[in-house]
């Protein structure tokens, strides 16, 4: 990349022929039409861009932020005195970090298949954001075991539609060659949470009986900590109202006309098959169950496993891991702080080489192969844990770099073959919801009795990675075939074959559609 160019430059003629080339042309496309977009001014081009990247990219990433640190903190919780306070047992803090999954799980789909619907998506994220923000604040007042369950479950049911849904609000802004990158700082800041909550919970711990409150309980109960996280969660979901953007036609505050004509134009332009009026803006049985039947879907599922079930499973134990190796609680939660960063920093690279070349395997496969490596070393080296600091701690900020750049890739690869908007909506809450089934395996895989070795969580975690990379491998190969098979026929010989019409009701499956690969 030249010192100076966009990492994601607008796709140039060269790039059209490109093997993995994402953009592609609708040849059907008004000639005035045609004749702006091509002509639209470079500068102009990576100005509206900038101009949305300035909008839309912070505020997600807040929400994200925000969504991440409320759902996490009971890890930081646990090793603060959570289980003696509330007279816990390991199984049952457990089933009350992993109650949250079940409408998480559960509501996505419907959730995404709600916003799709919005004009206005700011609206309705900035209701599910607001309703956490409530649940978070509430949770301040838990004395028990049962309180604490229901506080995780709606907050669940209400943090479910906001990363599906951040997912396909990006896919509408963006082009499949620009969303990695910007998918994968939502996930960067998520990592950054991880850092800043275990800065956080350093600080919470130096508060043990102040106000005659265990250390914890300022960050979950009775504390006004806590509380005042709740209502900073409950002020940002109302900045959505009016700072989250909703589509080009409603932005003319701060895009011109010809800027938002060249949006809109150059999300049709992508398009080879054209869905017809009720597919773009309903969702029919066919869409649904096109989305279950689709086999490229599972394979993205089992590449997503390789990241959602380690992932989980680590922002709940690696307080108690470093622990194990000798910290104190307050220590080892300020220790949780680089791996965070280094997997924040991982994303973001690898997201803009895999959007800079418009190919997803390689920048999948190779944080995979860092996975296994790293749960290798914590597998075979945490038995005698306190021995071996340097090379175990080594694994965990190895695990966390080869973690967090899976998710945009996964999330990128599933946009880019949606090119029925209706049914690219569902297949992003599809995959996200099943993904996080792997979030409801890593609750449970870090077994308080096989403390320090984790023999479980550690060997679960090396041999999802070890699938994901089987998948991703295999997933490449098998689209790489329909392609070849799909280039046998010219343009020119599949239209004389097929009506517009078909082409149009075949989405992904039409000869003209070429999957990126």
């Amino acid at each position: 990349m030249k010192r100076g160019q966009d990492p994601i430059d607008p796709p140039t003629p060269e790039k059209e022929d490109a093997m993995h080339s994402e953009f592609k042309v609708d040849n059907r496309m008004a000639c005035e039409d045609a004749e702006f977009l091509n002509n639209f001014p470079k500068d102009k081009k990576r100005a509206v861009i900038r101009k949305i990247d300035y909008r839309l990219v912070p505020m997600l990433v807040l929400l994200y932020l925000v969504a991440y640190l409320d759902k996490t903190n009971i890890g930081n919780a646990k090793i603060e005195g959570l289980l003696e306070s509330l007279n816990m047992t390991g199984v049952q803090y457990n089933v009350a970090a992993s109650i949250f999954f079940i409408p998480f799980v559960l509501a996505e789909v419907p959730s995404n298949m709600i916003l799709h619907r919005f004009k206005k998506p700011s609206m309705y994220i900035g209701g599910l954001v607001t309703g956490w923000g409530v649940i978070m604040t509430l949770t301040g007042v838990v004395q028990n075991y049962a309180g604490l369950i229901a506080a995780r479950f709606f907050l669940g049911l209400f943090e479910a539609g906001f990363l599906p849904g951040a997912i396909l609000i990006i896919s509408k802004w963006y082009l499949p060659n620009e969303t990695q990158t910007r998918i994968a700082i939502l996930y960067a800041s998520a990592a950054s949470g991880g850092a800043f909550s275990g800065l956080l919970a350093f600080a919470i711990a130096k508060l043990d009986g102040l106000g005659g409150y265990e250390g914890w309980r300022w960050r979950l109960t009775g504390g006004k900590i806590f509380i005042l996280e709740g209502l900073a969660t409950v002020f940002i979901g109302a900045l959505c109202f009016t700072l989250l953007i909703d589509s080009p036609a409603l932005s003319t505050k701060w895009l011109d006309a010809d800027e938002i004509r060249y949006l809109e134009l150059r999300q049709q332009s992508r398009r080879i098959t054209k869905p017809s009026e009720f597919r773009e803006h309903h969702f029919d049985k066919e869409s649904f169950f096109s989305v279950l039947t689709d086999w490229k879907i599972y394979m993205l599922i089992l590449a997503n496993w390789s990241n959602a079930v380690p992932n989980y499973a680590m922002k709940f134990a690696m307080p108690q891991v470093i622990k194990n190796m000798g910290y104190t609680s307050s220590n080892a939660q300020l220790l949780t702080t680089p791996p965070y960063i280094l997997g924040a920093v991982s994303a973001f690279a690898f997201s803009i080489f895999a959007d800079r070349y418009t190919w997803r395997m390689p920048f999948i496969i190779g944080p995979q192969l860092c996975l296994v490596i790293a749960f290798g070393i914590l597998f075979s080296m945490s038995a005698d844990i306190v021995k071996n600091v340097a090379i175990c701690y080594f694994g965990l900020c190895f695990a966390c770099f080869g973690m967090y750049p899976i998710l945009p890739g996964v999330n990128a690869w599933n946009v880019a073959n949606s090119p029925d908007p209706g049914k690219r909506a569902i297949s992003i809450g599809f995959l996200v919801c099943v993904g996080n089934i792997g979030g409801l395996i890593g609750s449970y895989i870090y077994l308080e009795e096989e403390a320090p070795e984790y023999p479980t969580g550690y060997g679960t975690s090396l041999g999802f990675a070890s699938v994901g990379i089987v998948a991703v491998i295999a997933l490449e190969l098998l689209l790489l075939r329909r392609n070849k098979q799909k280039a046998q026929l010219s343009e020119d010989e599949i239209r004389q074959q097929y009506s517009d019409e078909e082409l149009d009701g075949m989405g992904e499956k039409s000869p003209l559609f070429k999957y990126a690969l």
